[in-house]
């Protein structure tokens, strides 16, 4: 490993970061829980609706043991049959495409039979007693006198997903292979979902936490709606989540302070709202009790404050900057690959924005390296004939014939428009900064490996030769991708430098290197950040209108639009040290 870091290494990460939430409150346990939801809604109808990912089953018997309601009602039994669903959901799909589909426009009522839900209603108007009503879509057969809402993280669905827990909406798969599983509820479940759920947030009488199911968590609705209102007056994390990978290094093992017996690391996920979680911290100040939600309903519910005015008309409810770890030291080659153009993105799937993106150096080997556009001179047709060959297996593709490869090293910035060939090399650390839409990447050779599934990982050869820009090659690549470092302002112990992206791209990039404290402006629309250098770091309001706000090295940190005015120190054991933070926001 490389030097420069080692006293950086030594883990001060924090993997559960919360927001505190003055007053809030919550209560743990189905005891608690039940006895909570008795009180409230006394001899009435309770009905908790269900995020897709959801332990329905669970949630229903844990409650219904302890309330003997009247009535118990299932909302799944007012569902199509899962034939019909499947066909619903068929032209989403992609055919036979193991990666790809298309997102869906679909609603939860088109999910659902209108004769059995009149059924339901007829049958839930006529009890006499308290009746509970469970799952997915239960809002649509009473409003309920108390309505629950039991949300889900995307990342623990997968984690289910991957373990066979859980069914796809309205059918039961549970053992299909999790990519699969995971396709259907990225093109349909959880649009689906999404579109269900928004106006239950604003209703709720009261949130269901059951993403750790020993550990359930029951909040007033008022408190959650109260804690992501608090959330967008301050800057703030998500709760980052790693994932190993076939080409995955172990630099993030130490600097995290990961489980030190697993093969490897290769992704974190530290800001991507649509798939990572936030803790609400409630109770006790000094020891409170996490509350855990999808990070994506801040965005449903204050995207102007979040996103800022111009950001939220461009994106509408999407967060459209993500932050990621790639740890490829000790580790090999990510695949060799390409990022759709616009007009595919759109015409192909359905997304109306595409995957620019960027390879910021965090650490690096003395081998380090990024492949980046190609050699001057190649044919075309010549290389994608290669490719086919080597998926076919006739032999090996030889990048370094056709892809220009570049050394890295620490705080190099290499940028990436779609339509560029790329992938980092191994030895890197990779922060990568980039627009949002990431399940959309075209892998082109994946130098002959296999998955953790021990099965090779599907190549996308016919859709990256309908995108890959030929024009792209060495010359281009070092005249407008690598480095392109600008000094814009400089002051007492600080210098901003203006690093990307390109100008195809609509995120811009700056790094601040700082010994005291230097001024920022979120300027209406949001901000994220990364401390890229230094052991910790403090991000003040000079209004004193937020806490201050501790981050460390290598956290990924969120500025809210309206925040405004904020300013970042060395603080700790980074005071009388240069510490450094790249910071991306919308053009």
């Amino acid at each position: 490993m490389s030097k420069p870091n080692d006293d950086m290494r030594k883990p001060n990460y924090d993997k559960f970061p919360y927001v505190a939430v003055p007053g809030g409150e919550c209560v743990e346990g189905w005891d608690a829980i039940a006895g909570a939801l008795r009180d409230a809604a006394g001899a009435g109808v309770l009905v908790v609706d269900c995020y897709s990912g959801v332990f329905e089953a669970a949630v229903r018997d844990e409650l219904a043991s302890r309330l003997e309601p009247a009535m118990v009602v299932n909302a799944r039994d007012a569902m199509k049959p899962p034939a019909e669903i499947d066909r619903l959901v068929e032209p989403f799909l992609g055919g036979d495409d193991p990666v790809f589909g298309y997102l869906s426009g679909l609603t939860l009522p088109q999910f659902f039979d209108d004769a059995k839900l009149a059924s339901l209603r007829q049958r839930v108007a006529q009890a006499q007693g308290l009746v509970l009503v469970v799952g997915c879509g239960a809002a649509m057969i009473h409003d309920g006198d108390v309505l629950c809402y039991a949300d889900m993280p995307r990342w623990e669905a997968q984690q289910r997903q991957r373990r066979d827990e859980i069914s796809n909406l309205g059918v039961e798969n549970r053992t299909l292979k999790a990519s699969l599983q995971y396709k259907r509820s990225f093109f349909v479940d959880w649009r689906v979902c999404d579109r269900w759920k928004q106006p239950l947030l604003e209703r709720m009488d009261f949130a269901l936490d059951t993403t750790r199911p020993a550990e359930p968590r029951l909040a007033a609705g008022e408190t959650i709606r109260r804690g992501l209102a608090h959330a967008v007056t301050r800057p703030f994390r998500v709760v980052p989540f790693f994932d190993p990978g076939p080409w995955g290094g172990q630099w993030m093992k130490e600097v995290c302070d990961l489980d030190c017996s697993a093969a490897n690391y290769a992704w974190c996920f530290d800001c991507v709202p649509e798939e990572n979680s936030m803790l609400l911290g409630l109770g006790d100040a000094t020891s409170p009790t996490c509350f855990e939600l999808p990070a994506i309903n801040l965005v449903f519910r204050h995207p102007r404050e979040l996103l800022g005015e111009r950001v939220h008309a461009r994106f509408g409810t999407e967060f459209p900057i993500r932050f990621d770890f790639l740890d490829t030291i000790q580790g090999g080659h990510l695949s060799y690959q390409v990022h759709p153009l616009t007009e595919y993105i759109q015409n192909t799937f359905g997304m109306h924005y595409t995957q620019d993106e960027s390879y910021y150096m965090l650490d690096a080997d003395d081998e380090a390296c990024v492949y980046l556009g190609l050699k001057e001179g190649v044919d075309g047709d010549e290389m994608i004939a290669a490719l086919r060959r080597a998926q076919a297996g006739v032999e090996p593709f030889d990048a370094d014939r056709y892809g220009a490869r570049w050394p890295a090293k620490q705080h190099d910035h290499f940028l990436i428009p779609a339509g560029t060939v790329h992938c980092s090399g191994r030895g890197s650390m990779v922060l990568e900064i980039s627009a949002t839409p990431y399940i959309f990447t075209f892998k082109l050779w994946d130098w002959g490996r296999v998955g953790l599934d021990g099965l090779p990982r599907p190549i996308n050869i016919e859709h990256g030769r309908h995108n890959i820009v030929w024009e792209r090659t060495e010359s281009w690549v070092k005249r407008e991708l690598i480095n392109r470092v600008e000094t814009v302002a400089e002051g007492d112990g600080w210098c901003e430098q203006r690093t990307g992206l390109h100008e195809r791209e609509f995120i811009e990039t700056r790094r601040h290197w700082f010994t005291n404290a230097v001024e920022h402006e979120t300027a209406g629309t949001v901000n994220v950040l990364n401390l890229v250098q230094g052991k910790e770091a403090v991000v003040e309001s000079p209004a004193g209108a937020f806490e201050p706000f501790v981050v460390h090295y290598a956290e990924t940190f969120i500025v809210p639009a309206s925040v405004g005015r904020y300013t970042i120190r060395p603080h700790g054991p980074g005071e009388g040290t240069q510490c450094a933070t790249i910071k991306a926001y919308v053009r």
